[in-house]
């Protein structure tokens, strides 16, 4: 995997390997969640100062790219 180029990174010694934006302990997981929940791009930013718009956007790309992997994730049917 590319790791974007590296604004990803995964190190087992931080946070047990999740992958996080290089030299900080947020993780990719904490970007996509608050992305997810509604917030925007300028309001992760404004809350974690230590991030760039570009390492927002490389963890989106890391996510994107760890998703192309040739695994089936089962989607419960909660009709």
């Amino acid at each position: 995997m590319r790791a974007s180029n590296n604004l990803i990174q995964s190190d087992p010694a931080i946070l047990m390997g999740k992958p996080v934006v290089a030299g900080t302990r947020i993780t990719v997981e904490l970007i996509l969640e608050k992305l997810a929940a509604g917030e925007s791009i300028e309001q992760v930013l404004e809350e974690h100062p230590r991030l760039s718009r570009d390492s927002v956007l490389a963890a989106i790309a890391f996510a994107s790219e760890a998703l192309r992997a040739d695994v089936v994730y089962p989607v419960r049917d909660t009709a």
